[in-house]
């Protein structure tokens, strides 16, 4: 089982059937926050959502393909993050990540990110660790820019989000590049 102590008051821990309950309410309570950047509010909307989610991250987990993580803040679930994906054969891992409205604002997000990027290159030795955000949500694209994340460009029209596209900017890390900072 996977478990990261990023300090004192933070860790990450591999979603488990167990957190389905808390996470739904989390999501549940964030609703109109999440929703202006994340394109699956409309599918979970009940638990049973949830718990199929986390056995879909969890069968993903067991393949080697991703790693899902909720964030745990001072003994409380603050959200999800992880690498939504892992492309092996280019050694890459796509960060995500959400984190729950009354959590906002304490660090949390660039801190986990960071470790999420250190177990990429030092204990799964990926190459390049990327992160996209839609383009308009500074908030979320604050978080690869603080890390030193170069960005790399702009993909238009990434993503369908409810009634519109939006489009993502794209960072990335390369391995090299951290071990500099």
């Amino acid at each position: 089982m996977f478990l990261h102590k990023i300090d004192d008051e933070l860790s990450l821990k591999l979603i488990d059937l167990r957190d389905a309950d808390k996470l739904f309410k989390l999501t549940d309570h964030s609703r109109n926050h999440l929703r202006n950047w994340l394109p699956w509010l409309d599918f979970t909307t009940k638990q049973e959502d949830t718990k199929s989610f986390i056995e879909g991250c969890l069968r993903a987990y067991a393949e080697n393909k991703s790693l899902n993580a909720v964030i745990v803040y001072k003994g409380e679930l603050a959200g999800t993050a992880g690498f939504n994906q892992i492309n092996w054969s280019n050694r890459t891992a796509y960060i995500g990540y959400w984190l729950g409205a009354e959590f906002q604002g304490n660090g949390i997000m660039t801190k986990v990110a960071g470790a999420l990027t250190d177990i990429a290159f030092q204990e799964y030795n990926l190459n390049k660790v990327e992160i996209r955000a839609a383009v308009l949500n500074t908030k979320s694209r604050s978080i690869p820019e603080r890390l030193g994340f170069v960005h790399e460009g702009n993909i238009r029209q990434a993503e369908w989000l409810y009634d519109h596209f939006v489009d993502h900017a794209v960072y990335g890390m390369l391995a090299n590049e951290w071990k500099q900072k």
